[in-house]
């Protein structure tokens, strides 16, 4: 999983080198509250928490360099560029670069390859110059590097290992596109970017112009139930995770998410995300944590 101690440096990507300058961490304000799922929640073994809070951290980091509205796509490219150099080991004691760093560390402390936070910064500059994706392959593709490197994490974390990368990897990509139809008029209106399969716009007459309206159009309405129906396949694919899993917390965790997944997608099938954001309430949240963990915890989540 790590870097053999005795392997040359994996090698930073092109355009790694970059100066650093004031800002090159900007925050959204986002924190693990805006989340649909636990971050590094009590169920995970106290001792490897720190270290999910630092990879979410890192890719928090990341993720708000993609979206900062003050940058342009080549200034946001390279700043990326220069958390990639940092997390290989460049620019050492670079206060610019501090999440990176301390990833840099965490990774090495827990003998995890780099490519998971590799896989993140990548998609990120992605985000930085492509705003529309063709078919629902073109956005699985985006998914498969924007959310799955975190199951992947976690289980590399828990002492696990690529084969079972296969449920996790269906979870995280259908919450991705939850997160996605519930952002869809912001992502659109700040960032000019649609997460929804162009050939399906275009098959149920919709246009990208219908995410800034007040309300779904009939067309846009279909284009999401369509979202909706791949994702219900891509969570009954994930439905046998917590069985998969190496560390039975991470189990449990793992079927709170599919869970918090399900109740969800049935929310949007029946809500508008452009009349307001879809989301569970406190006590929907909590409803869905204790059935999904419990479900685990005596061996029923997934039958």
């Amino acid at each position: 999983m790590g870097q053999p101690a005795d392997s040359p440096e994996p090698t930073p990507g092109p355009g790694v080198e970059t100066p650093s300058g004031p800002g090159v961490e900007t925050p959204s304000g986002k924190d693990a509250a805006y989340e649909n799922f636990p971050v590094g929640s009590f169920l995970l073994p106290a001792r490897l928490r720190p270290h999910v809070a630092r990879f979410y951290r890192f890719a928090r980091a990341i993720d708000d360099i993609a979206d900062n509205t003050a940058l342009d796509a080549d200034t946001k490219v390279r700043r990326l560029a220069g958390f990639e150099a940092a997390l290989l080991g460049q620019h050492p004691g670079d206060p610019e670069f501090a999440t990176a760093h301390a990833m840099r560390d965490s990774l090495a402390e827990t003998d995890i390859t780099p490519r998971h936070c590799q896989d993140l910064i990548d998609v990120f500059k992605q985000d930085a110059v492509k705003g529309r994706y063709q078919d629902w392959d073109d956005l699985m593709h985006y998914c498969i590097r924007s959310a799955a490197p975190v199951g992947r994490y976690l289980i590399d974390l828990h002492g696990g290992s690529s084969l079972g990368y296969g449920p996790s990897d269906a979870l995280c990509n259908a919450l991705q596109v939850i997160n996605h139809l519930q952002d869809c008029q912001d992502d659109y209106r700040s960032l000019d970017r649609v997460y929804l399969p162009g050939d399906w716009l275009a098959a149920e007459g919709a246009v990208v112009e219908d995410l800034d309206r007040p309300a779904c159009t009939p067309a846009l309405r279909r284009v999401i139930d369509r979202c909706l129906d791949a994702t219900e396949i891509l969570l009954e694919e994930a439905r046998p995770i917590s069985s998969g899993m190496h560390s039975r917390r991470l189990g449990m965790e793992a079927a709170a998410i599919w869970e918090i997944a399900r109740r969800l997608t049935d929310l949007l099938r029946r809500r508008d995300p452009l009349a307001g954001r879809v989301a569970l309430t406190k006590g929907g949240y909590a409803w869905c944590c204790a059935k999904g963990a419990l479900a685990a915890l005596v061996g029923l989540h997934g039958r």
